[in-house]
């Protein structure tokens, strides 16, 4: 959906990298307790009967934040996602959650400039990556997990090679000054 309170997670995955692979994914639907928006249905095929018996986001809160310890996130569109991760956490346990944030979307903007747009479909295209099951959680994880592989490798190739170094890349670089017009009309 939209944002949460109103609307729900009704499927999560997390998908853990070490050393440039991956190295663990967990992922299940989740019951959201409540309707599913028809829009959401027809994006992710994710139907009521799908979810009516799945665990809630309390019962795998612990799973969650297992996966998220010591991590860093990552998501494409990362505001969004940690929107509804955190305020189910926080529903779930009262914990907050804290902790690095990265965003494939603005880190393909700051890496890839000539790329005519930033979707999940055209990065995974870039890289010549495969997502299987599109605009579900293990899918879009598993293939944001891909490209990030693949950014960091083209990061590092451009000498970035810590946090820092990404940070400074994700501001991008300073705006040129722009060089004053001087009108062509006559001035007092």
């Amino acid at each position: 959906g939209g944002s949460p309170p109103s609307d729900r997670i009704t499927e999560i995955a997390a998908v853990v990298l070490r050393d440039g692979k991956i190295a663990e994914v967990f992922e299940t639907l989740v019951n959201p307790q409540r309707r599913i928006p028809s829009f959401v249905s027809r994006l992710t095929n994710i139907t009521w009967d799908m979810v009516k018996n799945a665990p809630t986001f309390a019962s795998v809160a612990e799973d969650v934040m297992k996966a998220l310890e010591g991590n860093v996130f990552v998501a494409h569109n990362a505001a969004f996602d940690w929107k509804f991760v955190s305020h189910e956490v926080s529903s779930a346990t009262g914990s907050r959650l804290f902790g690095h944030r990265l965003c494939t979307v603005r880190f393909a903007r700051g890496l890839l400039p000539g790329l005519p747009r930033r979707s999940l479909d055209y990065l995974a295209n870039y890289y010549g990556v495969e997502i299987n099951g599109r605009h579900r959680a293990g899918g879009d994880a598993v293939a944001t997990a891909h490209c990030l592989i693949r950014m960091l490798r083209d990061a590092e190739d451009r000498g970035c090679s810590t946090w820092e170094d990404l940070e400074i890349l994700l501001r991008g670089r300073p705006a040129k000054k722009k060089r004053r017009r001087y009108s062509a009309l006559p001035s007092p």
